[in-house]
């Protein structure tokens, strides 16, 4: 027997506000991650939204759920400058491009350095994308020192070094976009393998274990206690 219209109607209005409501919640969480970094309270971004910490916690149940979903694109976009830097015939040339392309990624958006450097086990979308890129990335840099152009010594944690300290200059700088390529290209030059030097070895991080929040805990913090429902 046919479902009476009377009925359906609510039920679409309601998927209707849900989707609603979802939107507005990323585009808030967006925003204020751009602005202030994954370290922002969930209660700011629901007050942002206009909808309840509910309603927050019943469309995304933790924060790694919430950052992920956020930064999917931006991933997605950093996985394809490694794919440019690969198809690059000079792999110098690669290798430059690569650094500077997603270190330009970071003054457009801060959240998105922590979001690249801390490890999502759960999101398995997220982490494989995540780990394409490492893994590109890798090869990106075998390449140029196999070409003789970038020294023998650099390590991933380089790179993430690079990250901190650009991301740094871009929290702390008026005018960061021209603060972050003065950077990179000094960083770039010191890369090179000619005349490079004996460096202190690189200390024990990696790209996906980095980013913990200001109180030293990870960003998947789960749903809080007292929150159980909402719209």
């Amino acid at each position: 027997m046919p479902i009476p219209r009377s009925q359906l109607a609510p039920a679409r209005e309601m998927r209707a506000d849900a989707r609603h409501n979802r939107a507005r919640i990323l585009e808030a969480a967006r925003e204020t991650f751009a602005r202030r970094g994954l370290d922002v309270p969930m209660v700011a971004i629901a007050r942002r939204a206009g909808v309840g910490v509910a309603t927050l916690y019943r469309r995304f149940p933790s924060r790694e759920s919430l950052i992920t979903e956020v930064f999917a694109d931006e991933l997605a976009a950093c996985a394809s400058v490694v794919d440019e830097a690969l198809a690059d015939p000079d792999p110098w040339h690669g290798f430059c491009g690569a650094i500077e392309k997603v270190c330009a990624m970071q003054v457009a958006d801060r959240g998105f350095t922590d979001a690249f450097l801390t490890a999502f086990p759960d999101a398995v979308d997220y982490e494989r994308t995540r780990e394409r890129a490492e893994r590109g990335f890798a090869e990106v840099v075998r390449r140029a020192k196999a070409a003789g152009r970038l020294r023998a010594d650099f390590a991933s944690a380089d790179l993430a070094l690079l990250l901190r300290a650009n991301c740094g200059i871009v929290a702390g700088a008026g005018e960061g976009a021209a603060a972050s390529r003065r950077l990179v290209a000094y960083l770039l030059q010191s890369f090179r393998a000619d005349h490079a030097e004996p460096l202190p070895p690189p200390p024990p991080l990696t790209l996906g274990h980095m980013a913990p929040t200001s109180s030293g805990t990870p960003h998947s913090a789960a749903r809080p206690a007292n929150v159980r429902s909402g719209r």
